[in-house]
């Protein structure tokens, strides 16, 4: 019988408080963590409903405060933003939560032309950060409806991928912590397999089933 481990992340910071950092900071408290919440207007600006549910357990913080206090980052904000992510302290392990979307974040040409994906722009802009990629090819709600104890049947998976190998492994505690199995894909640049458009984006798979999603995922571009 597998021995549930628990992610020692005492605080929780979370850069955006949408339907995804909502949810996320749910899991967080629900599972004992103290979550720093912040979003692009002020900590006085927080929806008051998240707040209200939470009490104690979550701090209304600005972007700054989450990103220095935390001792581990969740970003679930708009892509087109994650240039105004303030820089972390080296070594922070930081959650990429997001995706694409051209119709909200604009065009962005490494994204367009395949040369990138959107966690390795994160990477990029936070250099000294180890970005996992996590979370973000789930719909928000069903973050809480499908979270399941470890070792329950046909349990659904999510994927983890990061260049840094303990990062990964710490995210991937946290996933099966919050409710999920752990699918780990490898590299940040292998994040695009679970990106809009792929056969893992959304659907609820197992974890042998997302194994199959994940491989089936195409690039389509000619270079």
């Amino acid at each position: 019988m597998r021995t549930h481990r628990k992610c020692t992340m005492a605080k929780i910071g979370i850069l955006g408080a949408g339907n995804i950092g909502k949810q996320i900071a749910r899991l967080a408290a629900t599972h004992g963590h103290h979550v720093l919440l912040s979003n692009s207007r002020g900590p006085q600006n927080l929806p008051f409903d998240i707040i209200l549910e939470l009490g104690q357990n979550v701090t209304r913080s600005t972007a700054q405060e989450t990103v220095a206090e935390s001792d581990l980052l969740v970003v679930a904000i708009p892509l087109a933003n994650y240039t105004q992510i303030p820089q972390p302290p080296a070594g922070k392990i930081v959650i990429d939560a997001g995706n694409y979307y051209p119709d909200r974040d604009g065009l962005i040409p490494e994204l367009e032309e395949e040369r990138t994906t959107t966690s390795e722009l994160l990477q990029t802009h936070l250099p000294q950060a180890r970005v996992v990629k996590a979370f973000n090819h789930i719909p928000a709600l069903a973050l809480t409806a499908d979270a399941q104890p470890p070792g329950s049947q046909n349990r659904r998976a999510l994927i983890v991928a990061g260049d840094d190998p303990e990062a990964r492994m710490t995210v991937a505690t946290l996933v099966d912590e919050f409710g999920f199995d752990p699918l780990d894909i490898g590299q940040l640049a292998e994040g695009w397999r679970v990106e809009r458009g792929t056969p893992g984006y959304l659907p609820r798979f197992t974890k042998t089933e997302l194994t199959h999603k994940v491989h089936e995922a195409k690039r389509y571009r000619t270079h």
